[in-house]
């Protein structure tokens, strides 16, 4: 018992130590480790990234490696520098990283950490032919949950219908997707107390159950996309529990984000009635609608270049909600070139994050007052979208950086943007909507949440609603 407790302090000082002791070599990056060994950073960082990285940046520039729970991690926050991280995929690998995280938070171990087999699936379910009958059927199911169900009408419950294409439970899989959701982050940073941890379990096992397709217990196929993705896994020699968790990877991949994004969009037009007429005004002289009473819109007309004005809010709305972070690890020693001409050096085992968020959306010298919402930030004088933004009198390839960028792109962003876009648009011409109080502000974000996609609020928006009088 004593050499026990004996070798485990013996490893706890040696791992102190091996924390406590690493110093800033030549041409590397400012190192900030904190005040506690191996912690390090690491609570600022849960509790608040964008505060503290914001601290960070203030101090050391747009470059600079900091300690968290035993990582060190280099975070870029020029848009100028991305591309030489994105770019680079012999030095900077991210399918470890991924495999780490999807075996904590989905319980789901699969046989290669090669994602592009998956990503190439996705690439073919969601572009061309299949990416119409997408939209299609989704905008069915939105119409249809508009007129019979309004308060369960959201992206992700259509969006379920949609690519699982199954009507049973639906209910009972967007409570669980809720609870679940609302706890992955504590999940992914292994943050769960007692409780949290039995209702992630719960959720998991209800989640798994729901979810699994009727064909892998016996019952008859079907022609979803759902079945397609079975095919998919069962082509790549996964077993059948693997293929049941795995479905619940495929909802969250493919929902998490859509509900925020439509709360957040919806908000902001409550609250800024500017912008609010200006989209209104967009769908009136819509040429697919000649319609000015704003009823029943054929929106399977409307094509991804046609509303400007709406395209502007949304990137506006991301801009201020959508908060991901793109992690490497650092595969070998590298050599890493900047914008303005410096190099720095990264150690192997180390970590590089870039955070979009910060910069470039949230830069004042990219976007003028940048904690404001302006729904026409992204419009040109003449009412065309507006894409040339600079820093450092350079153009900027990424102003906004929602959907990630490079070979881990989101694949479904055309798909996503057009969900959002029929959802407003549908509520719109089919509800009138009012805030409870005219004086509501938007509640604010959960704070723990930078780093996992869209921001969630803290509170909710009390909205007044009711079909159009036809």
């Amino acid at each position: 018992m004593l050499w026990t407790i004996f070798l485990l302090l013996n490893g706890l000082l040696i791992l102190v130590l091996h924390y406590s002791t690493r110093k800033r070599q030549k041409n590397e990056p400012p190192l900030d480790k904190g005040l506690i060994p191996w912690l390090g950073h690491a609570l600022e960082f849960r509790n608040d990234a964008a505060k503290f990285l914001a601290r960070m940046k203030e101090k050391h520039g747009d470059i600079f490696t900091v300690c968290v729970a035993g990582h060190y991690v280099t975070v870029v926050l020029d848009p100028n520098s991305f591309d030489k991280v994105l770019n680079e995929t012999t030095s900077f690998d991210f399918s470890r990283i991924r495999a780490q995280m999807v075996n904590r938070v989905f319980s789901l171990q699969l046989p290669s950490s090669n994602s592009a087999p998956e990503r190439k699936w996705m690439e073919n379910h969601f572009q061309g032919l299949n990416l119409q009958k997408l939209n299609s059927s989704m905008n069915i199911h939105l119409h249809n949950l508009i007129l019979n169900n309004p308060e369960s009408c959201w992206p992700a419950v259509a969006g379920y219908l949609t690519l699982f294409e199954r009507d049973e439970n639906v209910a009972a899989v967007y409570k669980e997707f809720r609870k679940f959701d609302d706890l992955l982050y504590k999940l992914a940073r292994k943050s769960l107390n007692r409780g949290e941890t039995e209702i992630v379990k719960l959720s998991q096992e209800r989640l798994w159950k729901l979810l699994s397709p009727p064909y892998l217990t016996g019952g008859s196929p079907s022609n979803s996309s759902q079945q397609s993705y079975h095919h998919f896994l069962q082509e790549q020699g996964i077993d059948t529990d693997m293929q049941t968790k795995a479905q619940l990877l495929q909802l969250w991949t493919t929902q998490c984000n859509a509900g925020p994004a439509a709360f957040w969009l919806l908000g902001f037009l409550l609250t800024h009635p500017e912008a609010m007429e200006a989209v209104k005004s967009e769908i009136r002289g819509l040429s697919a609608l000649q319609d000015t009473s704003l009823q029943r819109p054929r929106l399977n007309q409307l094509g991804p270049c046609s509303t400007p004005v709406f395209d502007s809010v949304l990137n506006e709305t991301l801009r201020l909600t959508a908060a991901v972070m793109i992690n490497r690890e650092v595969m070998q020693d590298k050599l890493l070139p900047m914008a303005d001409g410096k190099e720095y050096h990264l150690r192997k085992g180390d970590r590089v994050c870039l955070f979009p968020f910060l910069s470039p959306q949230m830069d004042p010298e990219i976007h003028q007052d940048p904690q404001m919402f302006k729904y026409d930030r992204f419009l040109n004088k003449n009412k065309t979208l507006k894409d040339e933004f600079c820093k450092d009198r350079k153009r900027l390839k990424y102003y906004i950086m929602p959907w990630g960028a490079g070979r881990n792109s989101c694949v479904g962003k055309e798909f996503a943007v057009t969900a959002i876009r029929h959802f407003v648009f549908l509520l719109l011409t089919h509800l009138d909507l009012e805030l409870c109080n005219p004086g509501a502000e938007l509640p604010p974000v959960n704070s723990r949440r930078y780093g996992f996609g869209m921001l969630h609020p803290e509170g909710d928006l009390l909205v007044r609603y009711r079909l159009k009088r036809t």
